[in-house]
């Protein structure tokens, strides 16, 4: 069973799914925060990618693996690795590890994130881990606890070549 609209069909599709998700806000001030200018890794431009959806209300364990933009707006147990972006919706939480080229997160994040090109972390919003990125934005009431690494090239050069920010945070920033 598919969590996405596909804006193709004619039908209503799963309820409460997203639409069809852009890099660019939606018209009409939906509310919505547009998405990190983040591409696959691939190449492929990334709002050619589908959104999946766990909706308010529902609790999955288990692994997400592969291709696409995931939005969670439930609990999910478990590690996640996606080669699109991860949101994590204000009220929603995951106990696991997170490998994705962005997170946002305006929930509640119990895990590292291992590597990512953007992460942001929105008001309200809360990590408990490390986080390892190209970029890291923090938004005003937002709370983590754990170590950040964040502009590092991806050549893997060491730290003379390269510029490195690290912050141990510990409180409401």
């Amino acid at each position: 069973m598919a969590l996405w609209k596909d804006p193709t069909s004619s039908g209503s599709g799963f309820a409460g799914a997203a639409a069809p998700i852009s890099p660019t806000p939606r018209e009409g001030g939906s509310g919505v925060a547009p998405l990190p200018d983040v591409h696959r890794r691939s190449g492929k431009d990334r709002g050619e990618l589908k959104e999946s959806v766990l909706a308010t209300g529902l609790t999955l364990e288990g692994k997400i693996n592969g291709t696409g933009h995931v939005r969670i707006a439930g609990r999910f147990k478990g590690d996640v690795n996606i080669d699109g972006t991860l949101t994590l919706d204000s009220g929603a939480r995951i106990e696991g590890h997170v490998k994705a080229a962005a997170v946002v997160v305006g929930g509640e994040l119990m895990g590292n994130i291992i590597e990512a090109q953007q992460v942001d972390l929105r008001e309200g919003g809360r990590i408990e881990g490390d986080i390892k990125a190209g970029a890291f934005t923090v938004a005003s009431g937002a709370r983590m606890r754990g170590k950040v690494e964040f502009g590092w090239a991806s050549s893997g050069a060491d730290a003379d070549t390269n510029s490195l920010t690290e912050s141990i945070i510990t409180g409401t920033v």
